[in-house]
């Protein structure tokens, strides 16, 4: 930290440039990729990496900005790559500004808060071109990534062996879920509860943002998250009831239901509403919602599967299809003990509050927090973007 301050005192005792994204980086559209074959290069969309193809759509360094989705899901990629049009590609003078350095400073951004949509989140090239930026001299930059990134590369340690315990954890509880041993019954999704499928209120519609109930989105919900109690946004209870929406609690399950975050599952605890990119399922008496819970979860990948087949660059899980999913049900009794038997391995790879995932977490708040003091700077009032 001393070693940064030291290089600013010398090269910009005055403060640091400010500049608009478009000065130092040029945003590029993403294409669609169902043309190409089977392959090395990876695939990014705004959940991630949603498969591989035999040729790439840039070959430099880049940071990768979803245009639609989880805006939050900010990419570093330098190696070949090809991106959907969900999502950004950059091309980025490095005369002006370190790739890593340019990662960590949209991290800080908070892109989220510059959607420009009242239904799914969207980015426009015109919104983020104007967005400025602090640019450092490169001395300084590359300070700034050399401390940063020993937090991200213990952290990616972290959860490498976090994911080789996730995966001993998903065999098990696959194993207890698909038994050639178990009697099952057979019904579609829509046989076993009740399915709603969730709305966004108008950004005209000033009254409904307010302090209420819950209002759910995709980005509120975490891999492995089983319960959620709160969101980022709250919606106000009289609005709702007037507008005879669904509201869901502890008897319901929300399921994500587009984009390559789709089949991400919760329970809510508390009062809540939530967005079109979600479905719930309000669960019958007959069925013990734990064990519809890590079933479904299960289910992920044969679900973003199923939301590809139509031909769209964003997977979509409709209400109609989402409900013709067929689940395996044995006796009530047995759903809960399998449930029970599940949740002792769950908690030790999802628990924030214990183990590895609370490890990860208190890294995470490091990083951030360090991030946060090394890219606040004075600003250079005089300087013209």
């Amino acid at each position: 930290m001393s070693k940064i301050q030291d290089l600013i005192d010398e090269l910009c005792p005055d403060g640091i440039v400010y500049k608009p994204i478009e000065k130092v980086a040029k945003i590029k559209n993403g294409r669609d990729y169902k043309h190409l074959n089977s392959g090395r290069y990876p695939v990014y969309g705004s959940g991630g990496v949603m498969t591989h193809v035999d040729y790439f759509i840039y070959d430099k360094v880049s940071v990768l900005i979803p245009r639609k989705g989880s805006l939050g899901n900010v990419y570093y990629q330098k190696d070949p790559f090809w991106v959907v049009d969900t999502i950004f590609y950059t091309q980025i003078d490095e005369s002006q500004i370190i790739p890593k350095y340019f990662y960590h400073v949209l991290i800080k951004a908070k892109l989220a808060e510059y959607n420009q949509a009242g239904g799914v989140p969207s980015l426009t090239q015109k919104v983020l071109n104007k967005i400025k930026i602090p640019v450092p001299p490169l001395e300084v930059q590359k300070e700034i990534v050399r401390i940063l990134d020993r937090f991200t590369l213990l952290e990616a340690e972290l959860e490498a062996e976090l994911e080789a315990r996730r995966k001993q954890y998903a065999h098990y509880r696959d194993s207890l879920l698909f038994s050639d041993k178990i009697k099952y019954n057979y019904l579609n999704l829509s046989e076993v509860g009740v399915i709603s499928t969730g709305k966004t209120p108008s950004k005209l519609e000033s009254s409904a943002w307010s302090e209420g109930i819950n209002f759910v989105t995709p980005s509120d919900i975490r891999n492995g998250q089983k319960y959620i109690s709160s969101s980022e946004r709250t919606v106000d209870k009289e609005w709702v009831f007037n507008k005879n929406w669904k509201v869901v609690k502890d008897n319901s399950i929300l399921v994500t239901c587009i984009g390559a975050d789709m089949g991400k599952a919760v329970i809510p605890t508390q009062e809540s509403v939530f967005n079109q990119q979600i479905n719930s399922i309000e669960v019958s008496d007959n069925v013990d919602i734990e064990y519809l819970y890590y079933w479904l979860v299960s289910r992920r990948e044969y679900m973003l599967r199923l939301g590809r087949k139509n031909g769209s660059t964003m997977p979509i899980l409709n209400k109609t299809n989402f409900s013709k999913i067929v689940v395996n049900l044995p006796e009530l009794w047995l759903q809960r003990k399998i449930s029970k038997q599940i949740s002792v391995f769950d908690a030790l790879v999802n628990d924030i509050s214990s183990g590895l995932p609370a490890e990860i977490a208190a890294r995470r708040k490091q990083y951030e927090y360090y991030r946060d003091q090394l890219l606040t700077f004075k600003e250079l009032e005089s300087a013209s973007a």
